[in-house]
């Protein structure tokens, strides 16, 4: 196989990718569950109710595979916060607070989990105000949910064909442990983190972009599949072309998950505006790719180009038939979160 085929081989079948499979099963069972009118869209980084004074009320929830808060119980409290607040900013939104479910073996393995999460909440300033909590259970387990607020929301099904896909990344850190989490977050000043994050609703805001999703365990290209099968549409990406560490190949970091990073869906006149915005704080924004019409997304390196998915055959969420429910942010615009 080529490079570009070995690349497509390994994103189909990553771990993280198969876990986004599943979200399929939840659409499907939980369907007619939806308290919602039909202008609900499903398949979000959050759930959006529109508030009485015109703003949105952002929900989210992150559960954890049990592993990892097994071995690694202070990151897993950690990330527990900093997941959810990048959901919340990569729909335009400012985070509120949190709560969380843990369950652990014993106290020790508790107070490592609260107290990652004690750190990652001081340093976004994002409280802790409830949960539930159990030391006697056989194994590690954690949820965090969060509540946020947004003026103006991106969603994952407003690309449009036409389109530049972005991508963004700091690239001020390093791997934690063995794995592919790029961790850019516990070691960096915190007045940083909270000032880049506060980018995306300026994004938002300002109609930068129309269509953003943060870059999850499914990393870059898994990520960018999700938003695309949303708004029904396909694309032409370039995996070289994301923002990565020199020292990091491009195959690894397709299947990274970074503590900051988000894809957008950018009309071509605010390309340079979103580069320079970014860059304002010593952030690369970089186009990726563009949207196309159809259902089909090829990945492109130097001459060769291979396909990477085509919804149209193997849906990957389930919520594509779920698109264009309206033109407008409802009452309800998303009634569950991914």
């Amino acid at each position: 196989m080529s490079w570009l085929q070995t690349l497509v081989h390994s994103i189909r079948e990553s771990k993280g990718l198969a876990h986004k499979k599943d979200i399929a099963i939840a659409m499907d069972e939980l369907a007619s569950a939806q308290p919602c009118d039909s202008s609900c869209r499903v398949g979000d980084d959050c759930a959006v109710l529109k508030s009485a004074d015109g703003s949105f009320l952002l929900f989210a929830i992150e559960g954890f595979m049990n592993e990892f808060v097994q071995e690694d119980p202070w990151f897993a409290g950690y990330c527990g916060v900093m997941v959810n607040v990048s959901d919340i900013a990569a729909m335009g939104g400012r985070a509120t607070a949190v709560v969380d479910a843990v369950w652990t073996a014993d106290s020790w393995q508790l107070k490592r989990v609260l107290q990652g999460m004690a750190a990652a909440s001081a340093r976004y300033r994002v409280p802790i105000v409830g949960g539930h909590t159990n030391a006697r259970n056989k194994q590690a387990q954690l949820a965090v949910s969060i509540i946020g607020s947004a003026n103006a929301v991106l969603s994952s099904f407003d690309a449009k064909p036409g389109d530049v896909l972005m991508s963004v990344i700091d690239l001020r850190g390093s791997y934690h442990g063995a794995g592919n989490n790029w961790n850019a977050s516990t070691d960096s000043p915190a007045e940083r983190l909270r000032a880049d994050l506060e980018l995306l609703p300026q994004v938002a805001e300002g109609g930068l972009a129309v269509a953003c999703k943060d870059i999850s365990m499914a990393g870059a290209l898994g990520t960018t599949l999700m938003m695309l099968e949303c708004s029904a549409c396909g694309a032409e990406i370039w995996p070289a072309a994301f923002p990565r560490p020199q020292e990091v190949s491009v195959e690894r970091w397709m299947q990274t998950f970074p503590s900051f990073g988000f894809v957008f869906s950018v009309p071509p006149t605010c390309v340079e505006r979103m580069k320079q915005l970014f860059g304002s704080r010593d952030l690369r924004c970089e186009p990726v790719g563009h949207v196309i019409e159809g259902s089909m997304v090829w990945v492109n390196h130097e001459s060769e180009r291979e396909l990477l998915w085509d919804f149209s055959g193997t849906p990957l969420l389930g919520c594509s038939q779920l698109n264009h429910a309206t033109d407008v942010v409802g009452e309800a615009h998303a009634c569950g979160s991914i």
